[in-house]
């Protein structure tokens, strides 16, 4: 049994309903490259729970001290059911990657089971239709909460699904050994922890808070006397500061690494600011698509800074503070934008490491949780975030990837695209992977603040090509330039009928038999028809089958009836015709 940081305590406290502290990472694979060129369900399973002996910790789950007195502990589940935690879905025709989106960003809305360890896998089939993939594939969407990892924690997870080869074979050092569980506490046992930490905690708390406000006035001293850059906190609102809720939209874009690396070398930056000069470019382009740019003044982000490399490594699986960066939206000219947010992501990493102000969250860890997730409550209940000065319109994380291939059950990863957490204010979330030659622009939004995720795309897009041209030369270079597949939402369809290629032959077919039914019909409506009948020829339809005409014909041989049993004639098709063209009702197929 374990307690959690102080930090990752901090996630558990901000939990809310419309704001799930959870992240997740969609990763697409092709299964030719594995044994018999395709993978079942079962294998993926027997992958997970194989791997998932040597990280215990995604066997844990959370017990919470009653009453929210302490911090929660972390156990390692005694009923721990991989089986639970990987699900299989499909998704509906035709499979292109609009529904995609539209699926993980629903399965990403949904808050984790807190009762469970907390993480989920989903095996999604049925990817027919997106352009640029090999056919079969499958996508594998993850979620875990923040609790248990972040940014960079991430990759051990994703260490642990994958393979650097296809086929590794039988691990000889791994030993089938029992696992180990924890035995759950009682309610006293935890309230007696909770009384000693109590003490211990209101200590440590009070010698922070003077530490920090002692940092805090020296951090000051340092901005007074321009030893260190000031935070820029003067960034406008958008429509993109509105009140989260409970729905998400999902898209991503693919870029090519090299273009990246050309327009860094190009500008002596770094490929993080190259994604924050893409990135402010789409959000530029998207409010002034909707009409809301700001008047003046530029957005801004808040960058995640991995705290690992600056303060050595502690226990806790969080270790993460948060800094804030102009994006200089309000400069026009692409290569004069790149060189401004460079200087302003080095002035915030400057600011950011000398700041207190950088763990800033760790104050939701802190106190004890009756009081954080209280006032999370309020604060997400009341929207008061609409009341901070220091305006963030949305939250850049960078995590760096693999330069070569990962295999998961023998199939290859493709692409991979990773999904952040919303907080109250902030509705748009981007997450910037590089993997395998290649890097992945994702953004996470609410549905209401964008509800239009394809022209966020598109933005994404424009942004990278108008930026890759300012700064290449040569008009003839293609390692840069995006796939023409990826601007696609959907493959090409080919032009079939049902059951037939598309060589053109059952379109001629029926061609055909179309001019041999009209052939059919038009000797028929030269006959000559009694003059007792012509008005009831031209009240009937125009499509009219062989076995709706006898009747007539036979009628029409008979002497002249009476004119009550015309009309009697007239009629009985009529009624007998109706139910039957209503009965047959095709099942509608489902849509997203």
């Amino acid at each position: 049994m374990k307690q959690l940081g102080i930090l990752d305590s901090a996630f558990i406290n901000l939990e809310q309903t419309n704001t799930p502290q959870h992240i997740g990472g969609l990763g697409i694979y092709d299964p030719s490259t594995a044994p018999g060129g395709f993978v079942r369900f079962k294998d993926v399973i027997s992958s997970f729970q194989r791997r998932l002996n040597k990280q215990p910790m995604f066997r844990t789950r959370l017990i919470e001290v009653p009453g929210g007195l302490d911090r929660p502990y972390w156990v390692k589940d005694a009923n721990f059911d991989v089986e639970f935690h990987l699900r299989h879905i499909a998704l509906p025709e035709p499979g292109d990657w609009r529904q995609l989106c539209i699926q993980v960003a629903r399965l990403h809305a949904r808050p984790l089971d807190m009762s469970r360890p907390l993480w989920e896998a989903y095996i999604i089939e049925g990817l027919d239709n997106i352009p640029g993939l090999p056919s079969g594939c499958f996508a594998i969407y993850t979620k875990m909460h923040h609790s248990l990892v972040d940014g960079a924690g991430g990759s051990s997870f994703m260490a642990l699904i994958h393979d650097l080869v296809a086929n590794p074979g039988p691990d000889v050092e791994e030993d089938e050994e029992p696992m180990l569980v924890d035995v759950e506490p009682s309610v006293s046992e935890l309230l007696t922890k909770a009384s000693f930490n109590g003490v211990k905690n209101t200590v440590d708390l009070l010698k922070g808070t003077v530490r920090n406000a002692v940092d805090l006035g020296r951090y000051a001293l340092d901005v007074a006397r321009n030893e260190i850059p000031a935070p820029d906190i003067t960034a406008p609102k958008t429509i993109l500061n509105q009140p989260v809720g409970p729905h998400r939209v999902f898209d991503a874009a693919e870029f090519p690494l090299d273009g990246f690396k050309a327009i860094k070398n190009a500008a002596g930056v770094t490929v993080n600011d190259v994604a924050l000069t893409v990135i402010g470019g789409a959000m530029q382009r998207y409010l002034k698509h909707h009409g809301h740019a700001p008047e003046e003044g530029s957005l801004a982000a808040g960058i995640p800074l991995n705290m690992r490399t600056r303060r050595g490594v502690t226990d806790d699986n969080n270790q993460v503070g948060s800094v804030y960066c102009s994006l200089h939206t309000d400069i026009e000219e692409p290569l004069e934008r790149l060189r401004a947010v460079h200087q302003s992501s080095q002035d915030a990493k400057t600011s950011g490491e000398a700041s207190p102000l950088v763990d800033v969250l760790k104050i939701a860890g802190a106190v004890s949780p009756v009081v954080a997730k209280t006032a999370a409550g309020i604060w997400a209940r009341n929207e008061l975030s609409t009341y901070v000065p220091a305006n963030i319109s949305t939250v850049v994380s960078n995590v760096a990837g693999p330069d070569f291939p990962l295999y998961c059950a023998g199939a290859r990863m493709v692409d991979y695209f990773g999904l952040g957490l919303l907080t109250p204010g902030v509705g748009l979330f981007h997450l910037v992977f590089s993997y395998s030659g290649k890097v992945t622009l994702s953004m996470l939004g609410d549905r209401n603040i964008i509800p239009d995720p394809e022209t966020y795309h598109d933005c994404l897009v424009e942004a990278y090509e108008n930026l890759y041209a300012a700064v290449t030369t040569d008009a003839k270079a293609t390692e840069g330039k995006v796939d023409a597949r990826k601007r696609k939402r959907a493959a090409a369809k080919p032009a079939t009928t049902a059951g037939k290629t598309a060589s053109g032959k059952a379109p001629a077919k029926k061609a055909a038999a179309k001019k041999k039914a009209a052939a059919k019909k038009k000797p028929a409506a030269k006959k000559k028809a009694p003059a007792g009948k012509k008005a009831a020829t031209k009240q009937a339809p125009t499509k009219k089958t062989a076995a709706a005409k006898a009747p007539v014909k036979k009628a029409a041989a008979k002497k002249k009836p009476a004119a009550k049993k015309k009309a009697t004639v007239k009629k009985a098709p009529a009624r007998k015709k109706a139910p039957a063209k209503a009965r047959p009702k095709a099942k509608p197929k489902l849509a997203s």
